[in-house]
């Protein structure tokens, strides 16, 4: 028989990660959507899809498969997060998010086009649109 302490670790694990994650990944999912409600929910389900892996992710970053997750979502619903409001809100979606994963995130360039299923030059045209884009709306 196992013991409690035993039975709860998995649990205890998991959430020390989203103790120490969940506000960047927000962060980066509000940066997304432009809406912090819109956000949340993306996240709380990128979360449950890290907990329902944990065991299966012993030995790999459970940040970056929660990202993985996030983004993904994103990119499933991204026809709704056009526009709205935000720091990002003039940027296509997919613009939006090589723009979160590229600068904010800091993921490189290849493994960022792995992850969205295109080429590394279309992740680079994509991210320089998207900083001119900002810049001339800081210009204005």
């Amino acid at each position: 028989m196992r013991s409690s302490d035993q039975r709860g670790y998995p649990y205890a694990e998991f959430e020390a990660f989203v103790a120490g994650a969940a506000g960047r990944l927000l962060h980066a999912a509000t940066l997304l959507t432009g809406d912090p409600e819109t956000a949340r929910r993306l996240l709380a389900g990128a979360l449950a899809r890290t907990y329902a892996d944990w065991r299966r992710l012993r030995g790999d970053d459970p940040y970056d498969f929660t990202r993985q997750e996030l983004c993904a979502a994103f990119a499933r619903t991204a026809w709704r997060h056009h526009g709205g409001t935000g720091l990002l809100a003039r940027l296509t979606p997919l613009q939006r998010l090589v723009l979160v994963l590229r600068l904010y995130e800091g993921v490189a360039e290849e493994v960022a086009a792995a992850q969205l299923g295109l080429p590394a030059e279309r992740v680079r045209v994509l991210c320089d649109r998207a900083v001119a884009a900002m810049r001339t709306r800081e210009a204005a």
